[in-house]
């Protein structure tokens, strides 16, 4: 009698008992055991490592690093020259570097972007903070923002139009994913003013403060004593730095040990609220501070912690 594949030990009539002589897929392990087997191989080894450098590469891009070359890149991965050209021409093909045709050197690509973007839609925070923020512009009739500090830009992680009504002119192309510089936003003089003063040295040492709007501090002791008048309030205002017309009022998001992780603003345009700066704070300043505080607390920080900036 031949016993088929897939039947049982003794009796080929007995499927109910496994026959340890044959391989069947899916019978005792032994499609696991041979995956195994494959990925152990000399060849997913190999891919494996690939993969382990082409990542060690770009991890090595930081904030404080943006633009490196194959020099560079070689002796931060431990890699020989030639090899790390190999990956990094890969990487780049690849859109996950580019190549600034003078320097020759490297920096980040727009697939990297994308993959942050994707990073942003799953953050903790922005599942935490929706909800608050459409309830904020509902109830403001304004559109909300929030962003965090990416070096020395913001990076917007959710953005809520009033369902009362949208407003032309008020978006200026902005979505979630765009990045602003940060000293001449109300969220960034937010997470600016929330940083320890050696890293604030160091972004400001690198942000170049070129006019952006009729308003624009362009003077760093003037966006010190901004920044300075933050931390003593807890509210920071954009008063059309940024763009003519537009006008904002922001507040920090805090995490469970206090540290500012995040920022959320309340954007108005002049074109529709004629109003001084003064009375347009006042307005907004405790719905804002309302939903922020809602949000931190959500995040496990407590008011009762006591901290300012």
């Amino acid at each position: 009698m031949v016993t088929k594949p897939g039947l049982g030990r003794g009796s080929s009539s007995d499927p109910g008992i496994p026959d340890e002589n044959v391989f069947s897929p899916g019978v005792d392990g032994s499609a696991e055991v041979e995956q195994e087997r494959r990925a152990s191989s000399p060849a997913a080894a190999a891919g494996s490592q690939s993969l382990e450098r082409g990542l060690l590469i770009l991890t090595t891009f930081t904030e404080s690093r943006p633009v490196l070359g194959i020099a560079e890149l070689a002796r931060a991965v431990e890699l020989n020259k030639s090899t790390t050209y190999r990956y990094v021409s890969t990487l780049t093909k690849l859109h996950f570097l580019q190549q600034d045709p003078e320097t020759k050197k490297y920096s980040l690509g727009a697939r990297v972007i994308d993959l942050g973007a994707a990073a942003i839609n799953s953050m903790e925070i922005t599942r935490i903070a929706g909800r608050h923020l459409q309830v904020l512009a509902d109830d403001t009739g304004y559109t909300v923002s929030m962003a965090v500090l990416d070096g020395t830009d913001i990076v917007y992680v959710d953005r809520r139009r009033s369902r009362r009504g949208h407003y032309p002119g008020m978006d200026l192309n902005l979505h979630v994913g765009s990045r602003l510089p940060a000293y001449c936003t109300a969220m960034g003089k937010v997470l600016l003013a929330g940083r320890d003063p050696a890293v604030l040295r160091t972004l400001l040492d690198r942000t170049d403060l070129a006019r952006r709007g009729p308003r624009t501090i362009t003077a760093r002791e003037q966006l010190t004593a901004a920044l300075n008048r933050v931390r003593q309030t807890g509210i920071a205002w954009n008063d059309e730095e940024l763009a003519p017309g537009l006008r904002s009022v922001a507040a920090p998001v805090r995490s469970r040990s206090g540290e500012v992780i995040a920022a959320v603003n309340v954007a108005v345009h002049l074109s529709i609220v004629h109003v001084t700066l003064d009375s347009l704070v006042d307005r907004l300043e405790q719905p804002l501070l309302r939903t922020t505080s809602a949000i931190s607390a959500r995040l496990g920080f407590h008011s009762s912690q006591g901290r300012s900036f």
